[in-house]
């Protein structure tokens, strides 16, 4: 019989506690809550977690191995599941190879059409793939940039050889490759680069290559600096070290292939034409015009190719993804372009009655937008899937057909079911979100007096028309506009045109060992503090050194190696994974052992660690509105928002001269409530003298700001102009100006 809805008992994954609920299938349920109220534990690591397990317990362990893997959750029962697809927002990101194009498969109906249709005729769909051997551009192998070196930073001009001049590692004095240059006789070791003939010059670097008189003198087996350099770095195959890539980084830059100009194709593919145009030039239209081109495609020997492309163009049109185009590389899409481009493949398929689960799909969309998201919730719904859905913003909590609310608080006072219902009921509740509904903000009265000002001058990148635009300083800005429109484009070239501090949401750390303890350098006042207490050496208190349990050196964890099938990794047996020696854990402090530790939360830390450089230390993420994580929760569980408010709490920390910080959507994964939390933080950050610029769409947040600008008025080619530049209070006539003064009429769902 089909279940009609999914029966979880008892679920205490994380802060759970012992929950009961039943989540009705076949519809759009929305979960809401204060940040780590516990929401995420029930959708991700509970209802996900299990079905997922579930599902990769059925294929043979040669290919479980290469599955994700999936930790089963704490619950006592959990029914009604079937298999989950999850779309988060993690960026797509991808290798140089990736495009929006490739990712979306619209590529191959692109090609499969150039291959049947195109004048001249070419061959084969492969010859239009630039990732086949048959199809790529053989001087960049199908990446249409190659790498070549940065000459001009090779040098110092300003000094002489024996000072150094040349800039690359070992070619100092005293380095591997110095004497090569030095010791031929025939450069100037004592007079700065500045005052050598430009033959000179280019004899050192170039060496034979290089035309003019000295190049003669120089010895037959003589190479040039460059050319040492491109042996060294760029013509090898070994793998690369840390310390290569940051070289290589430095001294080289990437160029537009010169060959192939970018279109990344061997040359027969690209005078491949169809309709007048090579596949090169319709890579590098806006979707939006390709799929009104490509209608004009009438060979009925095609037609079933031209109907799925420009279905799947329209697809992409419709979820106001119109403006990309399809040779972009995934790498430069923003989280919310991901989430859809994502969203979008799933509406492409044929099964049914799957699980959907959104992580906050409503991120980088401007509330012009939001509709478009929501309209896409429905559509999978409508194909007879449980569509359950993350999210902070109103207007998606008034489409669904339920709304479940888990806190009341975060952390330790979060986990329960607090509402289950109706919106329309959630208004009227007497929960967080319900009092946040009700809450309306005004636009800021009296802005802040600026400092001075910095100017981005003549800004062409991605779709900006030859922006300049000025930046006040010493005050709050908010950059806004709908998605596409160019904001991130002329973040970019402030960031590259002034130096800037940029607070994104990206991990804070990829490694499992780094937690709230390691990330604030408190591991070393931790064991100063125990050691003092109790009159014994620090290192006892080290579960890296004299403390650690011998069972399993102090990880907690023992890794069998069981050849073909997965490592097997079990709770250590000696300490029940708590680390150290059991004669360790009989010293406390506050009736707490040094393992306890890591499951106090940053907030209790607070009031129970008596250590002024303790608190010191993790103050400033309590103060950004973490402190509900455990003091030894791995950082690599923390979600993009999480993420940077960590690193908003480590700026305030660190803030010393006055700088400019950038934030992209600081308001990802925050409930409406921590909002103020975050603004407070922010103006904390104005108040210290710094100067703040925001990419933002919450409404909330533009209100709050001193100054704005908007771009548009609409994504891609048509935007990229700066429609205004101003006090908040004097936006008329934009997108956003629309949505201030739909949601200052009451309408909060209008958002």
């Amino acid at each position: 019989m089909a279940h009609h809805s999914i029966r979880i008992r008892e679920a205490r994954t994380h802060n759970l506690r012992r929950l009961d609920i039943d989540v009705p299938r076949a519809q759009v349920v929305v979960f809401v809550g204060v940040s780590g109220s516990g929401k995420s534990s029930l959708v991700f690591d509970t209802i996900a977690a299990e079905a997922n397990y579930q599902l990769n317990e059925t294929y043979p362990p040669f290919t479980r191995n290469r599955l994700p893997k999936w930790a089963r959750p704490e619950v006592t029962h959990i029914d009604g599941l079937s298999p989950v697809v999850v779309i988060d927002q993690r960026r797509l990101g991808g290798n140089a190879r990736s495009t929006v194009g490739t990712i979306t498969d619209i590529w191959t109906y692109l090609r499969l059409l150039f291959s049947r249709v195109s004048t001249p005729h070419v061959g084969e769909a492969t010859c239009f793939s630039f990732n086949e051997p048959a199809g790529m551009c053989p001087t960049c192998s199908g990446i249409g940039e190659v790498v070549a070196s940065a000459v001009d930073r090779f040098v110092d001009l300003d000094k002489s050889l024996n000072e150094g001049a040349v800039l690359l590692p070992g070619f100092a004095p005293g380095g591997y490759w110095y004497s090569h240059f030095a010791d031929v006789g025939v450069f100037p070791l004592d007079r700065p680069l500045r005052h050598w003939s430009r033959n000179e010059r280019d004899a050192l670097l170039y060496g034979a290559r290089a035309a003019g008189a000295s190049a003669k003198r120089l010895p037959r087996e003589y190479q040039g600096v460059v050319e040492r350099f491109e042996r060294i770095y760029l013509r090898s195959s070994d793998d690369m070290s840390e310390r290569k890539k940051k070289t290589l980084t430095e001294f080289t830059r990437s160029e537009m292939c010169p060959d192939c100009h970018g279109d990344r194709l061997h040359k027969e593919s690209r005078s491949a034409t169809v309709l007048g145009h090579t596949i090169g030039e319709m890579a590098r239209m806006e979707v939006s015009e390709l799929a009104e081109r490509v209608k004009g495609v009438t060979e009925a020997s095609v037609a079933p190719v031209v109907s799925a492309l420009t279905d799947r163009l329209q697809a992409m049109v419709a979820i106001g993804l119109g403006y990309l185009h399809l040779g972009r590389s995934t790498t430069t899409l923003s989280g919310g372009e991901s989430q859809r481009i994502k969203t979008l493949r799933h509406l492409g398929s044929s099964l049914t009655e799957m699980i959907y689960v959104f992580d906050e799909p409503t991120v980088g969309l401007h509330p012009h937008d939001v509709a478009s998201m929501t309209d896409l919730l429905g559509r999978l719904r409508d194909k007879g899937n449980c569509v359950l859905v993350v999210e902070h913003d109103p207007a998606v909590m008034a489409v669904a057909d339920q709304v479940i609310e888990v806190g009341p608080g975060a952390g330790e006072q979060g986990g329960t079911l607090v509402y289950q219902g109706s919106f329309e009921g959630l208004c009227r509740a007497g929960t967080a979100t319900a009092a946040a509904l009700r809450q309306h903000r005004r636009v800021k009265e009296d802005p802040r007096t600026p400092r001075g000002q910095i100017t981005v001058a003549g800004a062409t990148r991605n779709n900006l028309k030859n922006v300049t635009a000025d930046i006040p300083t010493g005050v709050m800005t908010v950059f806004t506009g709908v998605a596409g429109s160019g904001k991130s484009s002329l973040a970019g070239e402030l960031i590259d045109q002034h130096d800037a501090v940029v607070i994104d949401q990206r991990p804070v750390s990829a490694n499992r060992r780094s937690t709230p303890i390691t990330y604030t350098g408190i591991t070393a006042p931790l064991r100063k503090l125990f050691a003092r207490h109790h009159g014994v050496a620090a290192g006892l208190f080290s579960a890296n050194s004299d403390g650690a349990c011998p069972g399993c050196q102090g990880l907690g964890t023992i890794c069998t190696d069981l050849a073909f099938m997965e490592d097997q990794e079990t709770v250590c047996d000696t300490c029940q994974g708590r680390r150290f020696r059991p004669e360790v854990l009989r010293y406390t402090v506050d009736g707490m052992s040094i393992a306890d530790i890591d499951d106090l939360t940053i907030s209790e830390a607070i009031h129970r660690l008596p250590d002024r450089a303790i608190v010191r230390a993790v103050r400033h993420l309590d103060e950004v509105g973490l402190g509900y994580l455990r003091l030894g929760q791995p950082l690599t569980t923390l979600s993009g928002g999480e993420c940077q408010r960590v690193k908003i709490a480590k700026a305030l920390r660190d803030s010393t001269a006055p700088a400019l910080y950038i934030l992209d959507e600081p308001t990802t994964g925050l409930h409406m409530q921590d909002i103020d939390t975050l603004l407070g933080l922010l103006d904390g950050l104005v108040d210290h003298g710094h100067t703040v610029v925001l990419i933002e769409h919450n409404l909330d947040v533009i209100r709050r700001a001193d100054w704005m600008l908007e771009l548009g008025p609409g994504p891609g080619k048509h935007g990229g102009r700066l429609l205004y530049q101003g006090p908040v209070a004097g936006v008329t006539g934009t997108a956003t100006a629309e949505a201030l003064h739909q949601d200052g009429t009451g309408d909060r769902a209008g958002r």
